[in-house]
């Protein structure tokens, strides 16, 4: 367990996320169109406000980063805006899912070394399959 703003939050990404608090943000893969017709991209937009038609950012209380438009290399410079948005957004608590593992096809292994510089940011939890 680790302390946030006095309020106990995991170490680690829930596996199954069904509620937030005010200040936490449920972080996705999407695609760029926008279309979040399956996975955690349906549930943000079922149960977080993710809106259709915007792949990439915050709405709601989540944050879409883009995992279905081509390779890793491809997903990197979104990963690196998210973390900067995160370091700017200190009010907020940011989960993580396992971005670009489900529908997009790619493994923990390729995806955890985007996250990186994200280990030291104290607002964004991750899964621990991407702290290894």
């Amino acid at each position: 367990m680790r302390i946030y703003h006095d309020i106990p939050r995991p170490e680690f990404t829930p596996e199954r996320i069904t509620e937030l608090r005010a200040d936490e943000i449920f972080v996705f893969g999407s695609n760029l169109a926008g279309m979040h017709g399956g996975g955690a991209a349906y549930q943000a937009f079922r149960n977080f406000g993710a809106v259709m038609g915007c792949g990439v950012g915050l709405r709601g209380q989540s944050y879409a980063i883009p995992t279905m438009q081509g390779g890793v290399e491809t997903i990197k410079p979104y990963v690196d805006a998210f973390i900067d948005f995160a370091k700017a957004h200190p009010e907020l608590f940011f989960y993580v899912t396992r971005i670009g593992c489900g529908i997009a096809g790619f493994r923990d292994s390729e995806i955890a070394p985007l996250f990186a510089a994200a280990t030291a940011v104290e607002n964004i939890c991750l899964p621990e399959s991407f702290t290894h």
